[in-house]
């Protein structure tokens, strides 16, 4: 029986012996595993472990591992910005107490923040020089990740990260990309929640709302039925913020982001 007093043990990489198998199937599989398992530290660590062996062979992710990657990260972050808000709300901003917690969360949530951008800036985006959908994708999951620390983090530049590798994405996506391509989609849907909540542009969020939906609605007819399900929840999410965004009953509610977190589109 474990002591009472030791630390719970934290997963371990180095324990699953993997020399002379497959290892980036290895990689995939665990990190399968831990989301079966609803494990997402233990599958960040297995995502993280898998983008680090690809620096030396400069192997992009399949769609498959993209969509892990992010899966992976976003369920971690999500939890943690989702407990900041609720400990940042007006009732316990004056609380000494809830003030050191709330430190504690943005500890974590700098640091999640680092590592995935790390994995972004420093081995994903250098290893993909084509102008591609994957490099659009990584454009966009380094603006959600420069966001996320624009919110509790003032002064620093962050915001303006942001809309930097957003504006990229959106760029390189318009060129290559359709306007009904899931990942353009929440490109802008993402892009749009950043002007409204981090850059305080409320027309700037609207316009780039509206446009996007403009665009993917024109061509719907042209939708393939793999995506189809996807664009078209996305666009709703643009529609509901715009609806959001020009109410009167703005201030007590939250704008939605790409949460398309499964699929192709946002993975």
């Amino acid at each position: 029986m474990t002591d009472a007093k030791s630390p719970v043990p934290a997963f371990e990489m180095a324990k699953f012996a993997l020399e002379g198998k497959d290892q980036r199937k290895s990689f995939v599989f665990l990190a399968r595993t831990a989301e079966t398992a609803e494990r997402y530290d233990d599958m960040c660590k297995c995502m993280s472990a898998l983008v680090n062996w690809t620096k030396s062979s400069k192997a992009d992710l399949t769609v498959e591992e993209r969509n892990l990657l992010s899966v992976a990260y976003k369920n971690v972050i999500g939890a943690r910005r989702a407990s900041w808000r609720t400990l940042n709300a007006d009732e316990h901003k004056d609380d000494a107490l809830i003030k050191i917690y709330k430190g504690q969360v943005e500890h974590e949530l700098e640091a999640i923040c680092l590592d995935v951008l790390a994995l972004l800036t420093e081995i994903l985006i250098p290893n993909n020089t084509e102008e591609n959908e994957s490099r659009v994708f990584y454009l966009k999951m380094t603006g959600d990740y420069y966001r996320y620390l624009a919110e509790f983090i003032t002064g620093k530049g962050h915001d303006d990260k942001a809309a930097q590798f957003y504006e990229q994405a959106l760029t390189l996506a318009q060129k290559k990309l359709t306007p009904t391509h899931p990942i353009r989609l929440g490109l802008a849907l993402n892009y749009s929640v950043c002007f409204y909540e981090v850059l305080k542009n409320r027309q700037k969020a609207c316009d780039l709302a509206k446009t996007a939906f403009d665009q993917a609605i024109s061509k719907l007819d042209k939708l393939d039925e793999a995506s189809y399900k996807d664009s078209t929840l996305i666009m709703q999410l643009l529609r509901d913020n715009l609806t959001l965004w020009t109410s009167d009953q703005t201030e007590d509610r939250i704008a939605v982001e790409d949460v398309n977190d499964t699929t192709e589109g946002d993975a």
